[in-house]
């Protein structure tokens, strides 16, 4: 297959929006993580230990998918490079991964949404109790 350079520059506009919105994503856990730690420490309760545990998990999705979505930019820029320079081995190998990495990114964010999804749904029941 042979590439041209608008093909990886075509990702940078997805990738960016991507990136973004992980970022708003990790802004609002970290500040249900403060309110979470300011009312623990006034009112300690048992449950909210699993709460802790859930955003521990999600903290982390948070991070490999914005580390899967950085590497695969970089990957576009590499293989932006290669084609520059008439490497079209390189540049293919360097965009197939690039694409790999933005649908593990994505795979993430999935499993990231179904985690959040689950917590709210628990503190929904709890409520109708």
């Amino acid at each position: 297959m042979d590439l041209n350079i608008s093909t990886p520059a075509l990702l940078f506009p997805a990738i960016s929006l991507l990136l973004l919105a992980y970022t708003n994503r990790f802004l609002t856990i970290a500040n249900l993580i403060r309110q979470l730690h300011s009312g623990y420490k006034d009112n300690p309760k048992p449950e909210v230990f699993s709460q802790i545990q859930n955003l521990r998990y999600r903290v982390r999705l948070i991070k490999d998918m914005q580390l899967y979505g950085i590497v695969s930019l970089l990957l576009s820029v590499v293989c932006m490079f290669a084609i520059f320079a008439g490497y079209n081995l390189v540049a293919n190998a360097t965009m197939g991964i690039s694409l790999i990495l933005l649908a593990v990114s994505l795979v993430y964010s999935v499993r990231e949404i179904q985690v959040s999804t689950a917590a709210l749904i628990i503190l929904l029941s709890d409520m109708e109790k």
